[in-house]
């Protein structure tokens, strides 16, 4: 089995596209890094100033942010699909890209054989971004929640 699949990936592109997902999961996983480090840095900082509700507009910028990273790698994905021609129109490219990077799944494309194991490369890359996304959105929103239970009055959290 394992044999056939790699003849059927034997074509260098798929290969060149698998070292593009790597890095994409790479730059996205700095991103997240960057953006809930600088959240806590801002977190630690307001933490007992009375700025009410700096930490909350703090947390939904870096929630925009990281909404913003998700776009940016599906137009990335759009753009290395365009180069290598695998639908025949632009938008057509961007949706399949954004479809499969979502995992929504919902439209019916017609791949060539050489492209057909392409959406699981970029379902497996949008799955491992969302979490990465998620776990860093998890920690920040228990930096807020924590804190507003254990000192109330600090002017931090709720």
């Amino acid at each position: 089995m394992f044999s056939e699949i790699n003849a059927d990936m034997g074509n260098g592109e798929i290969w060149f596209v698998l070292l593009l997902a790597c890095l994409m999961l790479t730059f996205h996983g700095i991103a997240v890094l960057a953006i809930a480090g600088a959240f806590h840095w801002f977190d630690r900082k307001l933490e007992n100033k009375r700025v009410y509700g700096a930490n909350f507009l703090s947390y939904f910028i870096a929630i925009l942010l990281i909404i913003a990273t998700h776009l940016t790698e599906i137009v990335a994905w759009s753009y290395v699909c365009v180069a290598y021609q695998v639908l025949p129109t632009n938008p057509q490219t961007f949706y399949f890209a954004g479809e499969m990077y979502t995992t929504v799944g919902f439209g019916d494309y017609n791949l060539s054989e050489r492209w057909r194991i392409l959406p699981i490369i970029i379902s497996f890359s949008g799955i491992f971004a969302v979490s990465m996304s998620g776990a860093a959105l998890y920690s920040m929103m228990g930096a807020l929640l924590g804190r507003s239970s254990q000192n109330p009055k600090s002017g931090s959290g709720f």
